[in-house]
């Protein structure tokens, strides 16, 4: 627990805190979303507080225990202030926590100068902008995942002459920001009343936070509709959602902001020829409005820092594959929270082998953009199997070189900043010399084909020799400026030689020393103690310079005047002498005075650093591609079952066939033996296919495990298969697994009826859609109403592809209306029940193979789970009943002697006969000679014949009982 007793009391004696914090406007965590600090200054050390419901959430979710918390104020504990108090580097945590991960809004408040009780915004940040706590939050953390943020306008779509005046789609403008790169972009793209285009853009773009116009206070019009519809999909992509003046979505200024925060080269190339010199992006449409809000909200034009830093760019929706929120949660592409710790039980944890945080960064943003042009997904594979067949190289690069290279977008963003330190210089420098070895190696890289040479120096070594010749200078002026001497005691400073003054001070910090090091060997020999080994030299944080023994020798010390002791802790005694005293005084002095003296010039080096910022981000875009590369090749090459390349074929053109196909996820699990299916969709033959089969058996891994595979296919990643056929798919749609949202009004039946509405909407002949047991979250017959109708229309109408797993027996039976229809199901062995029991064990096999399973299982499943033999009992029986209701409720087959029910079989063949031969078109001979078929009678004449050959069969039909029960089986049915 921590807590701050004396600054506690005196709040609490004075009031002017309390009243100040009870004027600020309510908020908390768990309702709006935001929490406040308030960094604090004690006589002792500095500290951050958090108050009113902040402080509850801080106790519960740090402390776990309300006891961290005081109360500040009179008046009793129902009237005080709840407070709790951190450490700078708790806070800093709960901070990154907050923001990363339970996608909170921070403020974090500063007392102001004088004014007890009093304080001022400092810092806000939220999910998608982390602009302003970057450099308290990551300074010694790289950002795995780059924060985006984005605003979105809703404009109605015009009118056309002739069209219906209530059109359901909308013209979206969106515009987005990367701060991490300092890359802005828009897409101006028509919606319709789901809003999927723009789910889609939020998953391909991994947006955190999204800025949103207000409505009215009725929330009755049109424009508040949308945007309610529009902030449901967006909290279902897991964005938060922030809402701003709809004066701040206006264009007036938007201009002029551009031209000051766009490169002079990005300018240049964007410009267009007009009169007018617009920038391309701003004659679209919605998206420039979107694009005033984020800037104003970024606050981006204020902070000279981005004054012709920025670049951007125009998003294409149709250069990806569209994903669905639900295809992110069932494909299980990353964890909920974004973190990258989730090893094996995420696509992302599974494939991120790679070694760098810019590595990571483009491997999530790959997963999210699966690629929709061949000829790039082809060189992404072709660029992995050159990594898979030369292992050795894969190593070498993987641990000798990638290990070693920075983040350097964090690195070149605190350049800008002019925040950066000699360290940051140093490990840039250190990744420019690795440079060299890097491009050697990958041109020993063993490539078989001229092909793949020039897949090489085209993608990677071409580039490389560019930027190390370009950063040749910069090795230069860090090996003539900083001291590279002193990189072994982790200490980054000038060369003295640079400069008169620190020439001096070189010489005070040698001596001091010199001096340290001569009286550490002059104590070790008056102690009789082996020097480094028994007596240490240390440079402790509490008390500097001094010496340590153990607790063991600590008797060689005691009692002698020479020696000062200053503590005893469990690692031995600390002590010091006077001269030890002076000689580190010394030495403390002149190293302040050093770093005083060299603070221009450091300033001055990282200025000069600065300007090298472009081809460095250039450099580090080539060594996140390679990275994800390597780590692909790292993971097909490590698998169980090593995977496999597949064979890509163009979009509309193609049939999926997977031969031993696996889940990646579950086959790395411990204690998994995966047992893996072929799937073979063939266009137009067996493109939507109907799973059915016992609970547990498979079917939901069998139909996503298609899914993940796809989408690593477009990725460029090897796929686990032994052998495998994949078409581009346009989108992956997934209905899986829907659960309540009871705070916000949905139920499972509501969220799986949204899901799937938008899958109906947006799908088309050449997407994927997975959909796992729908119409569950309603009654039998609604649900298998809605699950035969949203599957028929997807089979005759869409025509995607299409893998239906059902506990809807009845659903199979769409395969004899619709011929492209394929019924599958998982195996179960069932053992055959005996005289004494009338139990069946049943075991399930994971194999899928075709055919219907008429039986579910639930009951075996129940007993697997250990339910309690009671209920089990009771589940038997009430199923028993219903079975027996059924039989009792249908008619039930009479019990007739043989050669009458013979003699009724004949009957009938002999009437349906009869009838065919009277409504079968005759064979003519045309005018040619040929002979055709004459016309079918039409529909009509035939039923009219049917009833004449039921007149002419009466009697025999009267006469006959098994005929009788059988036509009374068909008009009761």
């Amino acid at each position: 627990m921590y807590g701050k007793e004396k600054e506690d009391e005196a709040e609490t004696l004075d009031p002017g805190f309390t009243s100040f914090f009870a004027k600020l406007s309510p908020q908390s965590p768990d309702g709006t979303g935001i929490i406040r600090l308030f960094a604090r200054r004690s006589s002792q050390e500095d500290y951050y507080s958090a108050h009113g419901p902040d402080a509850f959430y801080v106790a519960q979710h740090v402390f776990h225990t309300n006891s961290v918390l005081k109360y500040l104020g009179s008046g009793g504990k129902a009237n005080a202030l709840p407070s709790v108090t951190m450490r700078p580097t708790v806070a800093t945590s709960f901070l990154r926590d907050a923001l990363t991960i339970k996608q909170l809004k921070v403020e974090i408040w500063m007392q102001e100068d004088g004014k007890k009780g009093k304080f001022k915004l400092d810092k806000e940040a939220s999910p998608g902008n982390l602009q302003a706590v970057e450099e308290l939050l990551f300074s010694n953390n790289d950002i795995f995942s780059a924060p985006m943020v984005m605003a979105v306008k809703v404009a109605s779509t015009p009118t056309v002459a002739g069209a219906p005046t209530k059109a359901k789609n909308k013209t979206i403008g969106i515009a987005f920001a990367d701060t991490s790169t300092r890359q802005l972009g828009v897409a101006d793209f028509v919606d319709n009343d789901s809003f999927s285009n723009t789910e889609t853009l939020a998953i391909q773009l991994g947006i955190k936070e999204a800025l949103v116009p207000t409505g009215t206070a009725s929330g009755t019009t049109d424009r508040d509709f949308d945007l309610k519809k529009l902030k449901d999909v967006l909290d279902r992509c897991g964005v938060v959602v922030t809402e701003r003046k709809p004066s701040e979505f206006m264009t007036k200024s938007i201009e002029d902001d551009l031209s000051r925060l766009l490169k002079e080269s990005e300018l240049a190339q964007n410009v267009t020829a007009d009169a007018a010199g617009l920038i391309p992006q701003l004659s679209l449409p919605t998206a420039p409005a979107a694009l005033s809000a984020l800037v104003t909200y970024l606050n981006l034009v204020t902070d000279a820092a981005n004054h012709g830093a920025w670049s951007i760019r125009t998003h294409d929706l149709g250069q990806y594959m569209r994903l669905d929120s639900s295809a992110l949660r069932a494909l299980n592409l990353v964890d909920a929270g974004g973190a990258t710790s989730m090893k094996n039980t995420t696509l992302l944890g599974l494939l991120n082998k790679c070694k760098t945080a810019q590595g990571t960064r483009m491997l999530g943003s790959w997963l999210k953009q699966p690629l929709v042009n061949r000829h790039e997904i082809l060189r992404r594979q072709d660029l992995v199997e050159i990594f898979v067949e030369d292992s050795n190289a894969r190593r070498t690069i993987q641990d000798d070189f990638m290990k070693m290279m920075p983040d350097m977008h964090r690195i070149c963003k605190r350049f800008q900043k002019s925040v950066a330190s000699l360290e940051d210089v140093v490990r840039v420098y250190q990744a420019v010399l690795k440079l060299a070895g890097l491009i050697e190696n990958l041109k020993a890289v063993d490539a078989e084909s001229d092909r793949r040479k020039e897949l090489l120096q085209s993608i990677y070594l071409g580039p490389l020799e560019e930027y190390a010749t370009s950063l040749d200078k910069y090795a230069e002026m860090v090996e003539q400026t900083i001291d590279l001497s002193e990189l072994e005691r982790h200490n980054y400073v000038i060369k003295p030689d640079y400069d008169a003054r620190l020439k001096v001070l070189a010489g005070q910090l040698h001596a001091a020393r010199d001096g340290l090091d001569s009286e550490h060997r002059d104590v070790a020999g008056a102690l009789n103690l082996e020097l480094d080994k028994k007596l240490h030299l240390e440079n402790s944080s509490t008390y500097g310079y001094c010496f340590r023994v153990t607790k063991n020798d600590s008797r060689a010390v005691e009692g002698k005047k020479r020696y000062i002791e200053l503590g005893t802790v469990k690692s031995g005694l600390f002590f010091t002498t006077l001269k030890l005293k002076q000689y580190a005084s010394d030495y403390r002095d002149a190293t302040q005075a050093y770093a005083t003296t060299q603070a221009g010039l450091v300033k001055e080096v990282v200025s000069i650093a600065a300007t090298y910022t472009p081809v460095l981000e250039s450099l580090n875009n080539i060594l996140a591609h390679l990275d994800v590369i390597l780590s692909f090749a790292h993971v097909a090459v490590n698998a169980p079952e090593a995977y496999v390349k597949p064979t890509v074929v163009e979009k509309g053109g193609g049939s999926l066939i997977l031969k031993d196909a696996r889940h990646p996820c579950l086959e790395v699990q411990d204690d998994m033996s995966f047992i893996p299916n072929d799937v073979e969709m063939i266009k137009d033959d067996s493109e939507f296919q109907i799973i059915t089969g016992p609970n547990m058996g498979g079917k939901s891994t069998y139909i996503r495990q298609v899914g993940v595979i796809a989408l690593m296919a477009q990725v460029g990643s090897f796929v686990p298969c032994s052998e495998a056929q994949v078409p581009i798919f346009d989108s992956i749609l997934c209905r899986v697994g829907a659960g309540d949202s009871q705070l916000k009004g949905i139920s499972t039946f509501m969220a799986e009826m949204l899901e799937t509405a938008t899958i109906i909407k947006s799908a088309t002949k050449d997407s994927l859609i997975i959909i796992d047991e729908l119409g569950r979250g309603t009654s039998t017959y609604d649900g298998f109403g809605l699950a035969w109708a949203i599957s028929e229309k997807i089979a005759s109408e869409i025509h995607a592809f299409c893998l239906f797993a059902t506990h809807f027996h009845e659903l199979t039976a769409l395969d004899q209306e619709l011929q492209h229809v394929t019924n599958l199901h998982v195996v179960a062995h069932v053992s055959e029940s005996n005289e004494t029991s009338k139990e069946r064990d049943i075991t399930l096999l994971y194999k899928v193979e075709p055919g219907v399973s008429d039986q579910s299982f639930g009951i075996h499943v129940a007993q697997m789970a250990n339910f309690p033999e009671s209920v089990v009992r009771l589940a038997k029986r009430k199923a028993d009943e219903l079975e027996d209701f059924n039989v009792e409720n249908s008619p039930q087959e009479p019990d007739l002697p043989p050669d009458v029910v013979n003699e009724g079989i004949r009957i009938i063949e002999q009437l349906l006969k009869t009838w065919s031969s009277r409504t079968t078109a005759p064979m003519v001979v045309d005018e040619d000679e040929d002979v055709v078929m004459a016309d079918d009678p039409s529909p009509q004449a035939q039923l009219e014949e049917l009833k004449a050959c039921f007149a002419e069969y009466q009697p025999r039909i009267e006469g006959n009982a098994y005929v009788q029960h059988l036509l009374g089986s068909l008009l009761s049915a």
